[in-house]
């Protein structure tokens, strides 16, 4: 992927939470007068089977192992965004 194709604008895959460029991306779908972008054909199934559950941005702690390898993983990458499946 060409770097300078892609956007400094992101928006957050309600699922993973993964940062997705709105600009280069045809998986989304719409809920209740809102477009929601996805990494992943898997995110867009997991959303489409129960949309309501992704309506809202949570601001959940992540716990336990999850936790400490998004952590190291962030480290590891200076923070840049991670590109899921």
């Amino acid at each position: 992927m060409n770097l300078s194709t892609v956007s400094k604008k992101t928006v957050v895959d309600p699922v993973c939470g993964m940062e997705v460029d709105p600009c280069n991306n045809e998986l989304t779908a719409e809920y209740e007068d809102e477009i929601f972008y996805f990494c992943a054909q898997g995110c867009l199934r997991t959303f489409n089977r129960n949309p309501t559950k992704f309506k809202k941005p949570t601001t959940r702690k992540k716990k336990g192992i999850w936790r400490r390898y998004l952590d190291r993983l962030n480290k590891s990458t200076d923070g840049k965004a991670m590109k899921c499946h």
